[in-house]
């Protein structure tokens, strides 16, 4: 046998690679392994994203809640014989804001909010006049325009809303004007968002020739004046 030619290996005494070398080379855990790290990511977005989702609906359930009862208070009333105009009773106030709680659900409006219902109309010497105001809701809120009464004479209110582009009630009729004041806590805490406090109003002109001189009419329901808070 010449010196370039080598000797075999006798079967079987082939070296075997170490168990560092042979983990080094396994894969088949990469994908778990890869899927433990993006676990607490992509839960975490998930979460996120619930969180907005629930604070946007929320905020719309509200504004439609503000719609719905501007939009119902402006056909309340009930026809007095003879006459040809509606007259509003304590009792139609009261289903409407019993009837708002109904229509929110489970997101309890009254107990984690305060609705305000407010009748602008113009006073005698031609200036707007919050005539008469109810209210509903366990939060203590108060009006940002003003309580029952405001602008009873003269004309230094200029009507309710955003101080510039304040909605006013023409000669004759009234507006509507509700405001909602909601206290909305989030899903998980304080983790994403710090509790909100969500705030819509909506307004409607009365739809029917109403007695305005009347304002609201006793009839033996408790009238929900608003230095009450509750939620019934």
């Amino acid at each position: 046998m010449t010196d370039s030619q080598k000797t075999l290996p006798a079967a079987g005494s082939r070296k075997k690679p170490g168990i560092l070398t042979r983990l080094a080379r396994n894969k088949s855990g990469l994908a778990l392994t890869e899927f433990a790290y993006a676990l607490p990511i992509f839960t975490g977005l998930g979460m996120f994203g619930l969180e907005t989702a629930n604070l946007t609906l929320t905020s719309l359930r509200v504004s439609q809640a503000a719609l719905n009862l501007s939009d119902n208070a402006s056909r309340m009333g009930q026809a007095i014989a003879n006459s040809t105009s509606r007259t509003v009773y304590e009792s139609d106030v009261n289903q409407m804001l019993t009837g708002l709680g109904l229509q929110a659900g489970d997101i309890e409006i009254l107990e984690r909010g305060r609705v305000i219902l407010s009748s602008l109309e113009r006073n005698g010497d031609g200036g707007q006049w919050i005539h008469w105001q109810r209210c509903k809701g366990k939060a203590n809120y108060q009006s940002d325009y003003g309580t029952e009464d405001t602008g009873a004479t003269g004309t230094s209110f200029a009507g309710m809303g955003e101080a510039g582009n304040e909605v006013t009630a023409s000669d004759g009729t009234a507006v509507m004007f509700v405001e909602i004041i909601y206290e909305h806590e989030p899903l998980f805490g304080d983790l994403f968002y710090q509790n909100k406090i969500i705030r819509h109003e909506a307004v409607f002109n009365i739809r029917d020739n109403r007695n305005l001189g009347a304002g609201v009419v006793a009839d033996g329901e408790p009238a929900a004046t608003c230095n009450l808070y509750t939620s019934t």
